[in-house]
């Protein structure tokens, strides 16, 4: 049997205030075209389907429209929940679809697999929902299930219940933070990464092949242990890390192969670091027109309109920001005690100039057009 692993596709999720439902939707086309390539049978999305508990009336064709598209590529699909999804509005969705897709929402699913034949026999994929603790505890008496550890080894706990009375091969689609993996910051949001919420390698013990979601990035935990990512990436921490999903093949006693197959990278995404004048002018950028743009400027001091200005050049700029080559050695004294410490106004505004430019205070041309203004209030102080 073989089998395509993806996950994390986060419908309506936004880039900087950009729309990604386009460039998402042609790279499910790909995805679609991979499974039809590759003589796909079965399809596991592992989480995070939607970005949003509400999605737009905007994201569910795209949904409706790349899982129709599986299965008519001959593909049985397997769905289960993330934390970004409303398992309810999901598993409204699930009643409207074909027999071949089946969209795993309900917890007391957990456990009970959808069984799919090959020429070696059955093949038992166990759908694992999106588990909060505090909301499902209740479903299981006696169970302690205060984490996400807890809630997930209890889960696997089920499925290996079952398998022990079924036997067979098995395939097991979750939702959660797996110890070993590096997460990209700011992304994987929302279940916490440290402590009790991290699920260890040893839960995911049994089953011949483990499809996991929530971290964008690919990672392998172990042979059959693997994070498939985001389809697109959704961050400037995600730059560089390749698109794609895994493609998995089971024989008759087991996993025999994985292979990592690339989707398209609708828009590169590359951070540029120099000086303003630099990022507007030098060739060394010439080439970068049609990437996605996040600019860091090195000079000493914040530069006029700096976004405009860049996206003449650059015209996917997401994002500016101001990085200071140089900034102001910690003296110990602390902002305060320097401003107390000065000698007249004129060395107050210095200091605070210092203070906000990262260590350059004033200039000479700004020295002189303080003291004339100083001068100004002082005679008309003394006439008062």
């Amino acid at each position: 049997m073989r089998i395509l692993h993806t996950s994390d596709w986060h419908i309506g999720r936004s880039f900087h205030g950009h729309s990604t439902l386009d460039a998402l939707s042609g790279v499910l086309d790909a995805l679609v075209a991979q499974v039809r390539e590759n003589s796909v049978d079965v399809v596991i999305v592992a989480g995070d389907v939607f970005d949003s508990a509400a999605p737009s009336a905007a994201c569910y064709p795209v949904l409706t429209s790349t899982l129709a598209s599986l299965g008519a590529a001959g593909a049985r699909v397997v769905v289960t929940s993330g934390n970004h999804d409303s398992a309810a509005r999901l598993g409204f969705q699930s009643a409207l679809l074909r027999d071949e897709i089946t969209v795993v929402t309900d917890p007391h699913a957990v456990g009970t697999p959808v069984t799919i034949d090959d020429e070696h026999g059955p093949v038992h994929f166990y759908g694992i929902p999106y588990l909060e603790p505090a909301i499902v505890r209740h479903l299981w008496e006696g169970v302690e299930l205060r984490s996400q550890a807890q809630t997930m080894q209890h889960a696997l706990d089920l499925v290996r219940a079952d398998l022990a009375e079924r036997g067979g091969r098995s395939v097991v689609a979750a939702h959660c933070f797996a110890a070993g993996v590096d997460a990209t910051p700011g992304v994987e949001r929302e279940i916490r990464q440290g402590g009790l919420d991290v699920v260890s390698l040893s839960a995911f013990d049994g089953p011949d092949y483990v499809a996991l979601g929530h971290i964008h990035g690919r990672q392998q935990i172990s042979t059959r242990v693997r994070y498939a990512g985001a389809p697109v990436h959704y961050s400037f921490g995600e730059a560089g890390k390749p698109r794609g999903s895994w493609l998995v093949d089971l024989d008759a006693d087991g996993l025999t192969d994985v292979t990592w197959l690339d989707l398209p990278v609708p828009r590169p995404l590359v951070t540029l670091r120099a000086p303003l004048d630099d990022l507007l002018t030098d060739d060394r950028f010439a080439d970068l027109h049609e990437h996605w743009v996040r600019a860091e400027y090195t000079d000493s001091t914040p530069q006029p309109d700096p976004m405009r200005r860049l996206q003449a050049r650059f015209p996917w700029c997401a994002t500016v920001v101001h990085v200071p080559a140089q900034t102001l050695p910690d003296d110990g004294t602390g902002y305060a005690r320097r401003v107390r410490s000065a000698r007249d106004d004129g060395e107050v505004i210095d200091t605070f100039l210092a203070h906000v430019r990262e260590g350059e205070g004033a200039s000479e041309a700004e020295r002189a057009l303080m003291r004339e203004v100083l001068d100004a209030r002082s005679v008309a102080e003394a006439t008062a």
